[in-house]
C-alpha cells in the first residue's frame, strides 16, 4: 500500500521507521515547517523531516495543510493512506479526502478518553492507573472518528509524562503498522466509538504547570510527573521561577510550600504532608540536585516557594 506518513516530533519517529522497514510503500512524508530550537534559535528541521530525509522520500513542509500547493504535491504522491502521529496541525476536509483508504491517527490514549493535544500528560495528572494507544480513521470532529486498534499500557507510580509517551510510542509503532496491514488486505474494519467515556485533554500551557503546594502531596506529585519534561512543572522562590523535577513524598509536617532545608534534603510542605525534591533549574541556570541549588541560597525563616 502507498502511504505518506504524517507527524513531527521525536515520539513519532518509532511509528515511522516501522512503516519504511514494512511491506508498504512510503512515499513521503508530511511534517511542520522548520522551527527555531536551541539558545541559538536557529531554524531546524523536525525530527520527523530529518528522517524523511535521511530514508530519501520526499518531505512536505505546509505552513497551512490546506494550501493548495500542498494539496496538488501530496496528490501527486498518490497515497492510499495516510498514517499520523502527532503531525501537530489540524487536517482540512480537502486534504482528507486524498488518500482514498483515509488518514489514520496513532492517538495515545484509550479512546474515546482523553481526546486532544496532550492526553498522556492528563491521564498522569487525573492519577489514572491504566493508559494506551488506539489508532482511528481521522474526521472533522476532534480524535471523534472511529476506531481500528487499541493497546493499554499500565501507568507506573513514578512515570513522567516522557516515560509513558516512550514506551506508548514503540508499542504504538506495532499497532499502527498492524493497523495498516489490517486496511491493506481488507481484514479491519473501523468501529464507531462509544458515546460514553468521552473526555478532553488540552494541551498543557506553561501556567498550566505552576506547582499548587496547597494541593494534596498526591496530587503535587501527579502534577509534576505529568509536566516532565514538557513544560515543566514550576514554582517560585522569592520571585524568580524555579523549575522542578519528580519528587519523593515523605511523611512531614510542613505548611504548604513551606522549605525545609538539611544538608542532604530540601522539603516543601504541601497541604497534608511534604515532598523531597529531586532536581531543580533555577532562573538562567543549569539544572541541579535540590540540595546542591540550597547550599548557594540565604534562607530566612519561613522561606517558601509561592
Amino acid at each position: 500500500m502507498r502511504v505518506v506518513f504524517a507527524g513531527t516530533p521525536d515520539v513519532a519517529l518509532p511509528a515511522l521507521d516501522a512503516i519504511a522497514a514494512s511491506k508498504h510503500d512510503l512515499v513521503g512524508v508530511v511534517t511542520r515547517p522548520d522551527a527555531p530550537a536551541g539558545r541559538g534559535r536557529k531554524l531546524t528541521a523536525s525530527p520527523v523531516a530529518q528522517r524523511g530525509e535521511e530514508l530519501g522520500v520526499p518531505v512536505l513542509k505546509p505552513i497551512k495543510p490546506r494550501d493548495p500547493e500542498f494539496l496538488d504535491d501530496l496528490r501527486a504522491l498518490q497515497p492510499e493512506c495516510c498514517p499520523v502521529v502527532a503531525y501537530g496541525a489540524l487536517l482540512p476536509q480537502s486534504a482528507l479526502d486524498i488518500p482514498p483508504l483515509g488518514w489514520v491517527n496513532l492517538h495515545f490514549s484509550v479512546l474515546p478518553a482523553w481526546r486532544g493535544a496532550a492526553p498522556v500528560q492528563h491521564a498522569i495528572r487525573s492519577g489514572d492507573e491504566v493508559s494506551g494507544a488506539t489508532t482511528f480513521r481521522i474526521v472533522k470532529e476532534l480524535d471523534a472518528g472511529p476506531t481500528f486498534g487499541v493497546m493499554t499500557e499500565t501507568i507506573r507510580p513514578d512515570d513522567t509524562a516522557g516515560d509513558l509517551l516512550g514506551r506508548l510510542a514503540e508499542g504504538g509503532a506495532g499497532l499502527l503498522l498492524a493497523t495498516l496491514d489490517g486496511i491493506a488486505d481488507g481484514s479491519l474494519e473501523a468501529r464507531e466509538q462509544p458515546a460514553d467515556g468521552v473526555s478532553f485533554a488540552p494541551k498543557i500551557e506553561v501556567d498550566d504547570a505552576r506547582i499548587d503546594w496547597s494541593a494534596p502531596s498526591a496530587a503535587v506529585d501527579r502534577q509534576i510527573r505529568a509536566c516532565t519534561p514538557f513544560p515543566g512543572a514550576w514554582t517560585t522562590y522569592e520571585g524568580e521561577r524555579v523549575k522542578v523535577g519528580p519528587v519523593t513524598l515523605v511523611d512531614a509536617a510542613l505548611g504548604p510550600g513551606i522549605l525545609e532545608v538539611t544538608k542532604t534534603a530540601v522539603l516543601v510542605g504541601t497541604a497534608d504532608g511534604a515532598a523531597r525534591l529531586g532536581e531543580v533549574k533555577p532562573h538562567g541556570r543549569r539544572q541541579m540536585a535540590a540540595a546542591d541549588w540550597a547550599r548557594g541560597v540565604q534562607f530566612a525563616p519561613g522561606a517558601a516557594f509561592r
